[in-house]
């Protein structure tokens, strides 16, 4: 086994743990997706067996080869930006779906997975930041989608996610993990039915202050595998 990998992986954990205790949290509260992007396969079989069993994929092609590849306990995450030519591929084969952008993607999402016979979870991807690179829903339009959702039966909006701006200081970013959690909260008062149990949000450079912030979900590759090579 790779003895950096899994020394990583605890480094990591233990990270996560000093952040929940900072932020006043359960550690048990808040679960670590490693992404996998451009990553081999037996790299992630080092991070199953280091004791972490979920993790995120951005493309769908790169996902379906890995799991054809990868040996051992794995729940598998889609995190990438999904289109929806490629939705009947995802629905039913991956546990959650992050990145949910758009009244059309969730409709589409819906419409297969009733097909097959399934519930996809899903989270909704609000773009907190307004910035015009990365994909996501405007704040204020989010509550009017989940009302557009609420007759679904083929997804479960389990919650939303963002990803925060790239700073060299974490702090900054602050303010965008803590309004998502603000928004989830009132959205949970605002929409019937409507229960924010997850808040995907933090990666490598931001993860600890998107924990202490209330992240249930953090989404961290460079911290475990180090660079890409």
């Amino acid at each position: 086994m790779d003895k950096e990998i899994e020394e990583n992986v605890r480094s990591v954990l233990g990270r996560m743990r000093a952040s929940s205790v900072a932020g006043g949290r359960n550690p048990d509260d808040t679960k670590l997706l490693v992404a996998v992007k451009n990553r081999r396969p037996e790299l992630i079989e080092e991070v199953l067996s280091a004791g972490v069993k979920l993790v995120g994929e951005n493309r769908v092609q790169e996902m379906l080869a890995k799991m054809e590849s990868v040996d051992g306990d794995v729940e598998w995450n889609f995190i990438g930006h999904l289109q929806r030519n490629k939705v009947k591929q995802v629905v039913g084969v991956v546990s959650l779906i992050h990145s949910v952008d758009s009244r059309r993607l969730a409709l589409e999402i819906d419409r297969r997975a009733e097909q097959s016979g399934v519930v996809q979870p899903l989270l909704l991807q609000v773009n907190v930041a307004g910035e015009e690179s990365k994909y996501g829903l405007e704040p204020k339009g989010v509550k009017q989608l989940l009302e557009d959702l609420a007759d679904c039966e083929g997804i479960e909006v389990l919650g939303l996610s963002t990803i925060a701006p790239l700073v060299k200081d974490p702090q900054e970013v602050r303010w965008v993990f803590r309004e998502l959690r603000e928004l989830g909260k009132r959205l949970e008062g605002a929409v019937e039915g409507f229960v924010c149990r997850e808040l995907s949000m933090g990666m490598t450079n931001d993860f600890e202050v998107a924990i202490e912030e209330g992240s249930t979900i953090v989404r961290v590759g460079t911290a475990v595998f180090g660079p890409v090579q």
